[in-house]
């Protein structure tokens, strides 16, 4: 199918969806869209926590791809709702995301899969495609991040020697941490968000979501503030799985996804990282390239974390390729 002007392909809607039961009262949404007979593919967002939405579906060519798309537990069209404080999270664990993405695999009758995700959903991807490497065909990542704990650091108040101000007041929010360590201060915001005050949910959503924006500031977009223009409930929702997530190093052993790259031997990657990405600087793209043997590496000069015209058609590009 040829694309639009703008590169990409005409939006597709989904011709089958549903709900996934996944065990421990969870419910995760998911779709299909483009060819039922066409090579399959898995759009993995980020957050955790911000849901999928209908743009990726553009990145395919809807004759030659079977794409799915799922909200993760907890978010998006996924029931229970992180945006209501009764919802307990105890069972939204990076494990369980993996436990997710292969139950879906198994309903939906798909052998292997192309997996495409960015920021978190990159993450996510290593850890599923490193305990399932026979599931997995392709890989394409832009904004590669792995969450060790020194990414979260940097994150979350490395970068603040860039924004002073913005990390003064995003600590203020949370005067009862401990110190000023990561995990303490990113503890402190996942008490708050599970607050039953919905003043301190509130203004501990706000401040969060105000220190990522800081963190994005320097990046061209257009419309609202990527965090702080969410809909409520979904603002809520991203935060608490966040903090919920990255308060605990995402259930990973520090540097695992980049010591067990090996395991990804014979899967064709392609990791597209903007050189100005200051919420995850490329040195870790470059890092899993060199343990990633099948990994090709391409690095934007002027692309942040949130892309931009040469990201996107480099992953066009891939997928295009991977589509056969």
């Amino acid at each position: 199918m040829e694309r639009r002007p703008d590169d990409r392909y005409p939006p597709a809607e989904p011709y089958e969806h549903g709900m996934l039961d996944v065990g421990d009262g969870n419910l995760v949404y998911w779709e299909a869209c483009g060819n039922p007979a066409g090579k399959p593919a898995l759009v993995v967002h980020g957050g955790p926590g911000s849901g999928c939405t209908p743009r990726p579906r553009q990145d395919f060519d809807p004759d030659r791809y079977r794409v799915i798309l799922f909200d993760q537990r907890n978010c998006g069209r996924s029931t229970p709702h992180a945006g209501a404080p009764a919802t307990d999270l105890r069972h939204n664990t990076t494990g369980h995301l993996i436990a997710d993405m292969e139950l879906l695999r198994v309903h939906l009758g798909i052998d292997t899969w192309l997996l495409y995700g960015w920021s978190w959903g990159s993450t996510l991807i290593l850890a599923y495609a490193e305990r399932h490497p026979e599931r997995v065909s392709e890989i394409v990542i832009p904004a590669v991040t792995t969450s060790r704990r020194s990414e979260i650091d940097w994150l979350y108040r490395g970068a603040g020697r860039f924004f002073p101000e913005a990390w003064d007041a995003f600590r203020a929010g949370v005067p009862e941490a401990a110190s000023d360590a990561t995990p303490d201060v990113l503890a402190a915001y996942a008490r708050r968000t599970e607050s039953p005050d919905p003043e301190v949910r509130a203004r501990a959503t706000a401040d969060w979501c105000a220190w990522e924006d800081a963190v994005l500031s320097m990046e061209a977009y257009t419309g609202p503030p990527p965090y702080s223009g969410r809909p409520g409930r979904a603002r809520l929702a991203l935060v608490r799985i966040c903090a919920h997530y990255f308060s605990r190093g995402a259930w990973l052993e520090e540097g695992q996804l980049i010591r067990d790259a090996g395991r990804l031997a014979g899967i064709t990657g392609v990791l597209v990282h903007g050189r100005l990405d200051m919420g995850g600087p490329p040195a870790t793209a470059w890092e899993l390239a060199k343990a990633w043997p099948d990994a090709e590496l391409t690095v934007i000069e002027d692309a942040g974390h949130l892309g931009g015209v040469a990201t996107s058609r480099a992953v066009r590009a891939a997928l295009d390729r991977f589509a056969g």
